[in-house]
């Protein structure tokens, strides 16, 4: 399995001839230069923002992605996803953000979206249990500060920490956090299930 970084909360997992895309950045968004479109498979997407759900900037000639917006239970060529729903106050407006449980080659990974807010209640706390691999937002503003990011990562004894939606500040803090200042930036990550056995809490940083 491969994860790139796109920025803002835009990754791509390749497994096999799969193609995985989570928060595709739309090309209504001011972001929409910054990478070059490909064709998904599949596309998650967390809340209805143009930000993250640009779907129509990961269909490339003939591959357009299924599309899954919102909570249930999905099963697309053997990758199992769970959507939960979270409700999420932005400028005193009610959101909802679908969290998303993927299971891919045996490695359980939770992808939380646009979360502000480090009480999550109880029942999806405990639906997330202690997932592989978590991606988290870190940059403040609209999704959590570094220090709330740093301590709800540390809540779920993940074995990876990818941070997401961060700016060059917003990380410094993060990572010092967990005194973690010199973790070298990485373009791609190429991982299976027994090089993560082993790990624990390891924050790994994906460039973009």
């Amino acid at each position: 399995m491969i994860i790139t970084y796109l920025g803002k909360q835009f990754f791509k997992i390749q497994k096999g001839d799969l193609t995985l895309a989570l928060n595709p950045i739309s090309k209504d968004s001011e972001y929409k230069e910054k990478f070059s479109s490909f064709g998904a498979n599949l596309a998650l997407i967390t809340i209805n923002h143009p930000y993250f759900n640009g779907q129509e900037t990961v269909s490339h000639g003939e591959t357009k992605p299924l599309v899954i917006n919102g909570p249930g239970d999905y099963e697309v060529k053997n990758i199992f996803i769970k959507g939960i729903l979270n409700k999420i106050i932005i400028d005193k407006k009610e959101f909802i953000n679908t969290i998303y449980l993927l299971s891919i080659d045996k490695i359980n990974i939770c992808f939380l979206g646009l979360i502000n807010d480090p009480k999550l209640p109880d029942k999806i706390r405990q639906l997330i249990n202690a997932p592989d691999i978590l991606f988290i937002p870190i940059g403040g503003g609209n999704v959590l500060s570094p220090s709330e990011a740093y301590k709800l990562s540390l809540s779920f004894n993940s074995k990876i920490i990818i941070p997401m939606d961060y700016d060059k500040n917003s990380l410094n803090t993060f990572l010092k956090e967990g005194g973690r200042e010199k973790i070298q930036t990485i373009n791609k990550l190429n991982i299976k299930k027994k090089d993560i056995e082993d790990k624990e809490g390891e924050i790994i940083v994906l460039d973009y």
